[in-house]
């Protein structure tokens, strides 16, 4: 009896004082949500964007990655090694060089605010700053949808982004042909190369790499534009002279999508059973060449641009290296053929969908496949087979050269060689190709099999 009785009024108790637990608990719980939100939110761990404020104008950048335990804060500011202190919501503390010598001091104010304000302090004076939470990297990556009803002829860093996207992202978008049509034949923008873009990646800081990763690209319609005779460029003044052309030749192909070949949409006699296997390409995938520059989308350089190279297709990764925050990616200019060099000024230049994946890869990382801080060298393609860099420049003697001197500094620091070791590799591995010489400047191509790489003791 003594026991059902204890057993019945533990019962009891039991009923009566769960439910006051029970909103105690909750109540509890809800306010400790509201600690935990808080703390996140002046929690300074993660990547920031550094501004130097002018007259409040943002001017200078870099990337700062901010370490919180509690109230010691540590990172590193380019070079420079960040130790502070959190209390009273702001931050003190000093930069130091990598030899441990003082650098200057630097105080962040910690508000509610997304950006935060605050001061450096050097001999030479203090300066203003703002500091920016880079966004999207703890966001699982996204595939995202753009439709153009715009395109752009010149590779800027003063247009507008069309989408904010983050490392890992995909897009799913459409191009227009190098004379503005769509996919319909519908004329959407005046010729040149229009870009569909820019797109602005999150994280991006001028001294990094971005590297696009062409995952589909399908050509949408029937038909392409070329022309029916070589640039003066590639042949001799002799040559040029004394050809006799027909206008009446036509230029026009048309595209048979199903079984993956062309064939001249008007031939002549002699042509009427010529055809070429169909090889889908992008002619432009560029970033913001930065120094408040723009160049016209005919235009190619280190960043990348219309480089107009058949090895920009789908399962091909781009590095570009970013020279403006956000790097502002434009692509465009769809090929569904090109022989090497465009000698005919135009390939079978048609419209496409397009689906790539872009990756930030920070300036100075080590243990990347990509070589980053490509700077002024050049562009970079690598796909199952090859790796392959892009000589750009004002004749075929400088193309070869920043071609040949971009994969062998490429190979020297994925590989560790020495410029000994990758002068044997190279010399008995490297083939060219001449991508460009029908835009202002040429484009080569040096390029070197994975297999051959394979046989490098690590």
């Amino acid at each position: 009896m003594f026991h059902k009785t204890f057993y019945g009024a533990l019962l009891t108790a039991c009923t009566l004082t769960f439910p006051t637990v029970g909103v105690m608990t909750s109540a509890v719980m809800a306010a400790q949500s509201v600690a935990n939100a808080t703390a996140e939110r002046n929690n300074l761990s993660g990547n920031w964007i550094l501004y130097v404020l002018q007259n409040g104008e943002k001017t200078d950048s870099a990337r700062v990655r901010l370490q919180q335990n509690g109230n010691v804060l540590t990172g590193t500011l380019n070079e420079l090694k960040l130790t502070g202190t959190v209390a009273n919501g702001s931050v003190t503390g000093q930069m130091l060089r990598p030899d441990g010598k003082a650098f200057g001091g630097f105080t962040i104010q910690i508000g509610t605010q997304v950006d935060l304000h605050g001061t450096i302090r050097r001999s030479s004076g203090n300066e203003d700053i703002l500091l920016h939470k880079i966004g999207g990297e703890d966001v699982a990556p996204q595939t995202r949808v753009f439709i153009p009803t715009k395109y752009y002829r010149v590779f800027s860093g003063s247009i507008a982004p069309v989408m904010h996207i983050n490392s890992g992202d995909t897009v799913k978008t459409t191009t227009v042909d190098a004379g503005g049509y769509d996919m319909h034949n519908i004329s959407r923008s005046a010729g040149g190369n229009p870009e569909t873009g820019p797109f602005y990646v999150e994280g991006a800081m001028p001294g990094d790499t971005l590297a696009v990763t062409i995952k589909s690209l399908t050509l949408n319609r029937d038909s392409a534009l070329s022309n029916a005779s070589l640039i003066p460029r590639a042949v001799t003044p002799m040559y040029f002279r004394s050809e006799k052309l027909d206008d009446s030749v036509s230029g026009d192909w048309k595209l048979d999508r199903e079984h993956g070949t062309a064939t001249p949409a008007k031939p002549t006699e002699k042509l009427k059973n010529f055809k070429v296997a169909l090889k889908p390409m992008l002619g432009c995938v560029g970033v913001a060449p930065g120094n408040n520059t723009s160049f016209r989308t005919q235009w190619l350089g280190p960043w990348g641009g219309n480089m107009d190279f058949h090895g920009v297709g789908q399962g091909a990764t781009v590095y570009l290296p970013v020279a403006e925050e956000g790097a502002l990616l434009f692509v465009g200019d769809a090929h569904a053929e090109e022989g090497d060099g465009e000698l005919n000024g135009d390939a079978l230049e048609t419209s496409a969908d397009v689906e790539f994946t872009v990756k930030v890869i920070p300036g100075g990382m080590q243990g990347e496949a990509s070589m980053p801080r490509i700077g002024d060298s050049g562009p970079r393609v690598e796909n199952d087979e090859y790796l392959m860099t892009m000589g750009i420049g004002g004749s075929l003697d400088e193309a070869l050269q920043k071609a040949t001197s971009n994969l062998a500094q490429w190979i020297e620091r994925d590989y560790k060689l020495t410029p000994n070791e990758a002068a044997m590799v190279l010399g008995t591995s490297i083939h060219y190709e001449i991508a460009e010489v029908a835009d202002p400047q040429v484009n080569i191509v040096a390029k070197i099999s994975k297999a051959a790489l394979a046989q490098i003791s690590k």
